[in-house]
């Protein structure tokens, strides 16, 4: 069957990866959560781009993950999720160093919050990477900003991109894990020089401290060169700010087991929503794309926060248009 008598779900499915052009590269930490709930405790796979490529992966677009990653028995634990999604694995890097630990305690209303234990392990092991030439879309953000040498590599990848490669960056800010916020913001508004689409939550902008207002930090990160800005607030709206103007988008209430993962599953369905329209960067002013990216971005993330862990949904877990 030629290649344009194919469908979307066809072309696209996991199983056909090594025939297809790669079309998106993740970047960033690959890690196992501690998730203590009560007095029980229970290894994940996670990190935030490691979650994205799995939920890209699990939605059927063709993805692969570039992280470091152990040889150790999690390091396997992590392979084995990234192989089991459809997730190129070509980009991983693998050694002996321990693989990097968070230990994310829930509270009452089944958010996280994070401890890491980074020290001579795996994840910030990542050097030496020259740009995937079968990459059209770069998506990274989260300790891939942070952890060092992971964070210049990355921002060397992203300074290699062509100039009609789509960037996304998902701010997903882990106080806990920065020793040096100046630095820290430093790398960002580099980043954001480059980024055609930021992803950031209302308590990212809070700690970046741009300006008082979620909507207006939005803005300062426009005025630095970013295309588009997402402004999430979890079971709050959305809020898309562009050039053009502002426009928010509700998110559908649903019963909430933890969040774990909701952000990088609304960053994988964006990504892949909008691949899948046929949008590039040439659509970021058009809001009513970005708005409809949005909606389908929020329904991938409304599956995970009904499940335990970052566990993304296939399409057909999905309502329609999906």
């Amino acid at each position: 069957m030629p290649a344009s008598t194919r469908s979307w779900q066809e072309s696209f499915a996991p199983t056909r990866l090594a025939a297809w052009r790669l079309v998106i590269v993740v970047a960033g930490e690959a890690l196992v959560d501690l998730v203590v709930a009560g007095p029980s405790i229970t290894a994940s796979p996670g990190g935030a781009p490691y979650n994205v490529a799995r939920a890209v992966g699990r939605l059927g677009e063709p993805v692969a993950l570039l992280a470091g990653i152990s040889l150790d028995v999690f390091g396997r634990m992590l392979a084995a999720g990234l192989e089991d999604a459809g997730v190129d694995t070509g980009l991983l890097q693998r050694g002996a160093r321990p693989t990097t630990l968070a230990v994310a305690q829930l509270d009452v209303d089944g958010a996280a919050n994070y401890t890491f234990y980074v020290a001579g392990t795996s994840a910030p092991a990542v050097t030496d990477v020259a740009w995937p030439t079968s990459a059209t879309t770069l998506v990274t953000g989260g300790l891939g900003l942070v952890l060092t040498p992971l964070a210049d590599t990355i921002e060397a990848l992203v300074e290699q991109a062509p100039a009609e490669t789509l960037v996304v960056v998902d701010v997903n800010c882990r106080p806990g894990a920065i020793e040096d916020p100046p630095r820290y913001r430093q790398r960002l508004a580099r980043m954001a020089a480059r980024a055609d689409v930021v992803k950031a939550s209302d308590e990212d902008l809070d700690y970046l401290a741009l300006t008082t207002s979620p909507v207006d930090s939005a803005r300062a990160l426009l005025d630095l060169g970013a295309g588009a800005v997402l402004v999430t607030a979890g079971a709050g709206v959305t809020t898309v700010v562009t050039r053009e103007g502002t426009r928010d988008v509700p998110v559908p209430p649903v019963t909430v087991v933890d969040t774990i993962g909701a952000g990088d599953a609304f960053t994988a369905g964006f990504v892949t929503w909008w691949l899948a329209q046929a949008h590039d960067r040439s659509h970021l002013a058009d809001l009513d794309a970005l708005s409809g990216a949005v909606t389908a971005a929020h329904a991938v993330a409304a599956v995970v926060v009904t499940r335990r862990g970052a566990d993304p949904p296939s399409r057909e877990d999905l309502p329609p248009p999906w």
